[in-house]
């Protein structure tokens, strides 16, 4: 059977600069079985499966699949899926769109840019969603500190803080000094056991006006077989539910997929109701059909 089928990028403008996801329109018909071997097919970080919603509020149902297993919640495939969506000519019931998603409903808006460079490049509005609780949050025991030290190959003494930003991925920040810091990280993926590990540093404030970024993200999920993620939604917006209005500023972008030769770019912005937006550009590379 031949189903719509589109590639989008997300956090980039730039057509190969961002993280794509696999969108598979009008999925009802496909079981469980075949939407994961798809996904192992794609062999991308994630591709999602549009389904009707299935109850009161939603726009539309997507499940979210890795090339391992299935998620409850994931930011880029949001944004790209919206944006499939959106392009395929769906209209929402409200102002905003609603997803249902294994999380629960979540919503999304567009949003202008904001300033710098990048924004004024922009040429449609970014897709933001609105972060999701966290589903295991706190401090890090020095157990688990230590485990992560080892995972990154740094010293337990170079972790700034760190903390639980469970949204669904299992993930775990860490913050390090600076930027360079972050982008010199050479992980050790048999250290891992089961973390997956979300790192963000500050940038220079010459090397901020430059990259027109605040700080650097890099996010590192071996146990789904994805060693690093280009440029994660999900992880950025636990970050900003931890870190934005507090140790970062309430509004901030964050460049992430450096050393893959990436150039995402995800903005953060705390409202003042304490609400966590994550958004980006979304563009569609492939456009077609999907024999499944």
């Amino acid at each position: 059977m031949a189903l719509p089928f589109r590639q989008v990028n997300v956090f980039s403008a730039t057509p190969t600069g961002g993280n794509p996801v696999a969108v598979v329109h009008d999925a009802g018909t496909l079981t469980s079985e075949q939407m994961a071997a798809f996904a192992r097919w794609t062999n991308l970080s994630e591709t999602t499966f549009l389904l009707a919603p299935t109850v009161p509020g939603a726009d539309y149902r997507v499940r979210i699949f890795t090339p391992t297993s299935e998620l409850p919640f994931a930011g880029h495939p949001t944004l790209g899926t919206a944006h499939a969506w959106l392009e395929a000519g769906g209209v929402p019931a409200g102002d905003q769109l609603v997803q249902e998603c294994g999380v629960g409903l979540v919503t999304i808006r567009r949003q202008a840019p904001p300033g710098g460079a990048q924004a004024r490049d922009a040429k449609e509005p970014l897709l933001a969603f609105a972060a999701p609780p966290l589903l295991r949050s706190g401090p890090v025991e020095a157990e688990d500190r230590s485990r992560i030290a080892r995972a990154l190959r740094i010293e337990a003494a170079d972790i700034v803080r760190a903390a639980w930003v469970d949204n669904g991925p299992g993930w775990v920040g860490v913050q390090l000094s600076d930027a360079d810091a972050v982008l010199a990280l050479r992980i050790d993926p048999a250290q891992f056991d089961g973390l997956n590990i979300g790192v963000i540093g500050p940038h220079s404030p010459s090397d901020r006006a430059r990259l027109g970024a605040d700080v650097e993200v890099r996010a590192f999920v071996p146990e789904i077989g994805v060693v690093e993620d280009p440029v994660t939604g999900s992880l950025n917006a636990s970050l900003g539910q931890w870190l934005a209005g507090d140790v970062l500023p309430s509004s901030y972008v964050a460049s992430q997929g450096t050393m893959l030769g990436r150039r995402g770019r995800v903005h953060i912005t705390r409202s003042d109701d304490g609400q966590v937006w994550a958004a980006g550009e979304t563009t569609t590379t492939i456009t077609g059909e999907a024999g499944l």
